[in-house]
């Protein structure tokens, strides 16, 4: 039985001597070539020569707007907003009062109906208000033997018409069909003179 188990062995253990001995030829071929590649590569250094790489630490805040903490034990700095008023304050300013000439109002008389106001330079002005069926006028007359038309209302039914020959004779005529009255204004001896028509009926 001795014998028996010893030549199972044999092949057994032939075939590890032959397996190891195919690795070691096997080495002993590739070192000039691993050789060959590490003069090219160069030598890798130790892990301990290997700088640490930098470590960037996250920025919790924008540089501009970092808070810095005051030392310990010292007041709080507070920031004050100046403080402005609503109210403006302005110096009392001074007016003096214009010094004005005092006016006199021209003198008023009436004169044969006639309303008459002399000006300052003397000249005198006379107004009279004419009031007939057909109409109302006022006219105007000045020293200087001027006379005009300051206003003309028709009464319903009636147009007015003005004619003036000259500048010292102005005619006013208040019209209806076949029915006219007329107001006849003339300055005459330095004076006014006024007279009052009806033509039809």
């Amino acid at each position: 039985m001795g014998v028996v188990r010893a030549s199972r062995w044999v092949p057994v253990t032939g075939w590890f001597v032959a397996t190891a001995s195919s690795i070691a030829l096997s080495w002993v071929a590739l070192l000039p070539v691993l050789n060959a590649a590490r003069a090219d590569v160069g030598a890798l250094p130790d892990i301990d020569q290997v700088p640490a790489a930098d470590v960037v630490a996250p920025i919790s805040e924008p540089p501009s707007v970092a808070r810095q903490s005051p030392p310990a034990g010292s007041p709080r700095a507070t920031t004050k907003k100046p403080q402005t008023s609503s109210a403006t304050t302005t110096a009392p300013v001074r007016t003096t009062p214009a010094t004005t000439a005092p006016t006199t109002r021209p003198a008023t008389t009436t004169e044969d109906g006639w309303t008459v106001t002399t000006g300052g330079d003397g000249v005198r002005t006379y107004l009279r208000s004419f009031t007939v069926e057909g109409g109302q006028a006022v006219i105007k007359m000045t020293g200087e033997g001027v006379v005009s038309l300051v206003t003309a209302t028709p009464a319903d039914g009636y147009s007015v018409q003005k004619t003036q020959s000259a500048p010292s004779d102005l005619a006013v005529y208040f019209n209806e069909t076949n029915h006219s009255f007329i107001i006849r204004a003339i300055w005459w001896n330095d004076a006014p003179f006024a007279e009052v028509n009806e033509i039809g009926s």
